[in-house]
């Protein structure tokens, strides 16, 4: 199975908590305005990579927490983006997804998407929301624009609603699992 890829970051420190290796799939029909990577918006761009050829490279990049995949827009790769995150999760890491479609709008499009549940379900957070130039906050953690969220998503699953991560008690639950 194929992804679209525009391009990955092997030891980023601001896409997620930690260091983490950034996928950034190529496709988006959000196009927000002022968006950080717009050349990630053509889904014909980018190239095509096999699933197995990626879980390689990031196989090879040692000292990692976890990986993010962000875009573009993931959710709109589901397929292929679900079966690599099966195998991200395989490894023992942690995947943080950044979608312009809110929690609310995933959960919906999953009812009738077991690709889109799959993602839901392996992730630990999502970065949701479209990127709004007009709410652009540059000191937000790992989000570019007010409206956006970070969504504890194992609990959120759990809740039956959007739950917005809390740091403090996800970091200390993170180490307490890796120790």
């Amino acid at each position: 199975m194929n992804l679209r890829l525009a391009g990955f970051q092997p030891d980023s420190i601001v896409d997620g908590p930690g260091i983490r290796l950034s996928i950034f799939v190529q496709g988006c029909s959000h196009r927000c305005p002022g968006c950080h990577n717009p050349e990630t918006h053509d889904p014909r761009g980018g190239s095509e990579i096999n699933v197995g050829r990626l879980i390689d490279l990031i196989s090879n990049c040692s000292g990692i927490d976890g990986v993010t995949i962000s875009g573009g827009e993931p959710f709109e790769q589901a397929a292929p983006a679900a079966s690599l995150s099966a195998e991200i999760a395989g490894r023992g890491l942690n995947i943080v997804f950044y979608s312009g479609y809110t929690f609310e709008e995933l959960w919906a499009k999953s009812l009738n998407d077991q690709d889109i549940r799959s993602l839901l379900e392996i992730g630990w957070l999502l970065v949701d929301g479209p990127f709004i130039l007009n709410e652009q906050d540059l000191t937000l953690p790992y989000c570019g624009s007010n409206n956006q969220r970070l969504i504890d998503l194992p609990l959120s699953l759990r809740e039956g609603k959007a739950v917005e991560w809390r740091p403090l008690l996800m970091e200390y639950l993170h180490r307490s699992w890796k120790s």
